[in-house]
Order: structure tokens, then sequence, then C-alpha cells
């Protein structure tokens, strides 16, 4: 296996490529969790891997609570389903709040405090149901804590790994938290080997190729752990040693066909790129073209052609339209481009607005 089949190997895996899921709800569920802390990007991220779905669609199921927002995994915002919210919490927080810890110091923020904080937030959004974060800042307030900044930030995160509060439904344009208790009831328990199995096992068939410390700093598993649960699941996964690397894999899917000239828009934080670190490099098709083009913009989102990195790109919201400004590390030809022009497409469908291209 070289390179570009791991890319297309992956690119498979995500659903990036090949048959669609059939909702957002088992895109989200295929890859476990998603990153999403660029809401509107991280939207289109899981509508890329579902059928015909729109921002719309995507927008009620957060709002309905099919699909929640929290942190989990990392110190970042994720979606993920209400049914495994908590096992994923259950071996992923207390990570989190070991990387947490300097910041928790840093604020005056310990055990004692989280717990006077976590019951005030819950017992507010037991009366109030959902609760934007200003409101529930004033709430702490009144409770006599101090609710700020980054302050506040580590207060509603750490309420987030306990399992207090995850997103609730918007209100306007504004963002409001819920309980979990409330948004989800019917949640999966799992013991500890249990849901660290069922987490590598999501994470390799989802994403693999990929190697264990990709899935470490993914994951932010310690290393036993993360051996523990690949052990747990060895016998399902097949391994390659790729330039010395150890590479972890579920069997091909069987419409995994070679694909060329295909482009897609992915956002920065797509799980394509944020679930890899040691091997994040297989995205770059050369080195050396991307050496000689200092002047590329400096967008976040990603441009792939054929699943490799070719330039980037950002929207830029219009009256009427929305306009996809781009930036390449190389001149595009014919075919190329208008395999832009098809992902294009695809994104104005999803915003169910004109795009044109700056």
């Amino acid at each position: 296996m070289r390179s570009a089949e791991i890319v297309r190997h992956r690119m498979y895996s995500q659903r990036l490529w090949g048959h669609p899921l059939e909702s957002p709800e088992e895109a989200v569920r295929w890859l476990g969790a998603l990153q999403a802390q660029e809401y509107a990007y991280a939207l289109w991220s899981v509508a890329q891997r579902a059928a015909g779905v729109d921002e719309a669609a995507m927008n009620q199921a957060l709002a309905t609570g099919t699909i929640l927002r929290t942190h989990l995994l990392r110190p970042t915002w994720h979606f993920v389903l209400p049914e495994d919210i908590r096992w994923i919490l259950k071996i992923s927080a207390p990570r989190v709040n070991a990387f947490n810890a300097y910041y928790y110091r840093k604020h005056g923020l310990d055990d004692e405090l989280f717990a006077t904080s976590n019951a005030s937030l819950a017992n507010a959004l037991e009366q109030g149901g959902h609760l934007t974060r200003k409101e529930l800042a004033n709430v702490l307030e009144t409770a006599g804590i101090l609710a700020n900044g980054p302050r506040l930030g580590m207060i509603m995160m750490r309420a987030e790994l306990d399992a207090v509060i995850c997103s609730g439904a918007p209100r306007g344009k504004q963002q409001t938290y819920a309980l979990v208790d409330e948004r989800a009831p019917a949640a999966t328990t799992m013991d500890t080997d249990e849901a660290l199995a069922e987490l590598t096992r999501r994470y390799f068939t989802a994403r693999g190729p990929a190697t264990l410390k990709d899935y470490l700093r993914w994951s932010s598993l310690t290393a036993a752990e993360g051996k523990r649960g690949l052990g747990a699941i060895d016998s399902e996964l097949e391994r390659e040693v790729i330039d010395g690397r150890t590479y972890w894999f579920a069997t091909p899917s069987l419409n995994a066909n070679k694909v060329t000239k295909v482009v897609d828009l992915v956002q920065g934080y797509d799980e394509c790129i944020m679930s890899y670190s040691e091997s994040r490099d297989v995205l770059l098709a050369s080195v050396t073209e991307l050496a000689d083009t200092p002047n590329v913009q400096p967008f976040l989102h990603a441009i792939l052609l054929d699943g490799r990195l070719i330039g980037h790109w950002r929207r830029v919201l219009e009256r009427g339209s929305v306009a996809i400004e781009t930036s390449f590390y190389r001149s595009l030809g014919r075919g190329e481009m208008s395999a832009f022009d098809t992902a294009a497409e695809d994104y104005g469908r999803f915003v169910a607005t004109p795009v044109k291209r700056l």
C-alpha cells in the first residue's frame, strides 16, 4: 500500500467517497464524534457524508437534539449522538480534565467549586429549560461564583465533561445549553473496557488506515489505554507496515474503487484531517510543490484533489448568494477545475444558495 492508496482508503472509510450514509445521525454514529468548533462548517462536514442533507436539516437535528454538541475527547467542541455521549465521556473526560488542570488552577477552580457550579447550572436548567451562556453566567454570579471570560469557559466545559450539560435548542441565532439528562435520557452505558474497545473500533473502522499514535492524539487516551483498546479489537482489523509505520484498518469497502479528479471542499477541522497526527503528511501530494508557493492565502479550510491538499477555501456570505474564495498551490487543469465546480455546486445545494467563485 502506497501513500496514495492510504489516502484513497481513508476517503472511503471516512465516507467522503462511496455510498453516502442515510442520515446525518448515521454519519455521526459512524465516526463516533466529529470536531465542531467552527459550527457552520462543521454542519457541512456531517452533511458531506449523508445523502441529500442540507443546512436546514442539520440545524434541525441540533435543535431537536438528535445530534448534540459538547466538549469531549479533546478540549474542543464535538458533535456526538445522545446514545454515545455518556460512554465516550466516561473514558475521555478524565484525560481532558488532565489537560485542563493548569487552567483550572490558574483561574482558582477546584472540585469543590465545580460541585457548586454544576449544581447551580443543573438547578437553573431544570427550572428554565434551555438557557444561553449569558443567562447561565448570571445564574453563577447569583450563586456567588465569579463567571466571566476564560473562567466561565472552564466552568462550562467542566459541567459538560461531568455530563451535566450539553447543547440545547438554539434560540434564534443564540446557542443554548440543556441538561444531558433531558437531551440523552437513553444514553448507552458501558464499563470502561467496553467503552475503550468501542471507541477504538469506531476510530479504526471509520478512519483507517491509521497508526496508534494517530489514535492517541485523536482520542487523548494514554499509550497504555490505546494499546489496551487496540488489543481488544485486534482480530477485527488488518495491519500493514508502510515506511516504518504500522497502519491498522478495517477491510476496504467493496465500492472503494480508484477514482481520479475528485475535488472535496472540507473544513479545516474535518475528521479527514484532525483524525491524524503522525500520518497526516500523506495528505500532501508534493511537499516541494507546496513549498514553492509561499503566497497562498492562509484560509483555514482545505481543497482536496483526489484526497490530497491542493489549496484552501473559505465562504463569503453575500446578499442572496455565497461566494467561495480560493487559493491554490498550482493552476488546475480543465478536468480538475470541472471537478472543483462540481464540489462548489454541492456546497451550494447544502446552503440552498447560489454559489460563485471569487
